[in-house]
């Protein structure tokens, strides 16, 4: 998972589509925002959807999408419509991830509206309408029978899990909090069977930091470019980044993260979307994969 807003140039992005394919990864996720979402408006940040298009003819086998892209962004007809083009270009790969969009600072910035919580909520369970009706009268349509598999992340649990037992192939959760993804999971669970769907049509996917290294001092060095990323952890000392990391996301060694990726699967999570900050050190996407491999 790459936040994209943070850093991302197209050398990166090419580079990225290339590692993560060659490792064996599953999907490789990227973030839709217009700028820096810590304040570090100078980082560069390269169009999701044109990034996407990319990503379909730079790899062959792996899944991709946005993590998720804000119906106040686009209009859902326009989304679908450019969502299918992808879809088709990488021979039904995508998951499209849609939201009803949160961060006050760009939607200013760019002069978005930005309605209401509950404005935006009507307009994204309208939008997902409006996109399965625009796959059904334009051409040409998403080569998986005509449609692409949604993803619906967070953890509203009246709103947001009703809309995603509803509509989602995949539901995502942010962060790596197992106690709450539990109960937020049985709560999707119940709106399925009230909807008569079965649960185990939704694929259960969490969202965190990772930081991982193959031993103490690789981890130590990636905690302080850790720190130069993300502002909370810049004062901090790289041991107190790796225990920061860990209580809400997927740090340490090899081992350790390996142990803890078998927990959250042991919890009901079936795909982890590791946010990767660290954009030029491969290392530490190799070291993911090995995390991957030792888990199945």
């Amino acid at each position: 998972m790459i936040e994209g807003q943070e850093g991302l140039t197209w050398d990166r992005w090419r580079a990225l589509c290339a590692d993560v394919e060659r490792l064996g990864f599953a999907s490789l996720r990227r973030s839709d925002h217009f700028f820096s979402v810590m304040g570090e408006h100078a980082r560069d940040c390269i169009d999701c959807w044109t990034s996407l298009a990319l990503a379909a003819e730079w790899t062959s086998r792996i899944e991709f999408g946005p993590m998720v892209t804000p119906l106040t962004f686009k209009l859902p007809a326009l989304l679908a419509r450019e969502a299918a083009a992808v879809d088709l270009l990488a021979g039904g790969r995508l998951i499209l991830g849609v939201g009803a969009g949160w961060n006050v600072p760009e939607h200013e910035a760019f002069g978005i509206p930005f309605p209401s919580l509950k404005e935006r909520f009507d307009n994204l369970e309208a939008g997902i309408e409006r996109i399965y009706q625009t796959w059904e009268i334009s051409n040409p349509k998403p080569p998986r029978q005509g449609r692409i598999p949604l993803l619906i992340g967070g953890g509203g649990e009246k709103r947001t899990l009703g809309l995603a037992a509803r509509h989602a192939a995949e539901w995502n959760l942010n962060p790596l909090d197992l106690d709450a993804f539990r109960s937020k999971s049985a709560i999707l669970d119940g709106y399925c069977r009230d909807l008569g769907r079965s649960p185990d049509e939704i694929r259960r996917s969490v969202m965190c930091v990772a930081l991982v290294g193959r031993d103490r001092d690789e981890l130590r060095q990636r905690a302080a470019a850790l720190g130069q990323v993300i502002p909370r952890y810049r004062e901090m000392e790289p041991d107190a980044v790796v225990s920061a990391v860990a209580e809400r996301g997927l740090a340490g060694t090899v081992d350790e993260a390996s142990e803890r990726v078998r927990e959250a699967s042991k919890a009901g999570v079936q795909l982890l979307c590791c946010q990767h900050f660290l954009l030029d050190d491969p290392g530490h996407l190799e070291a993911l994969a090995e995390v991957a491999r030792a888990t199945g």
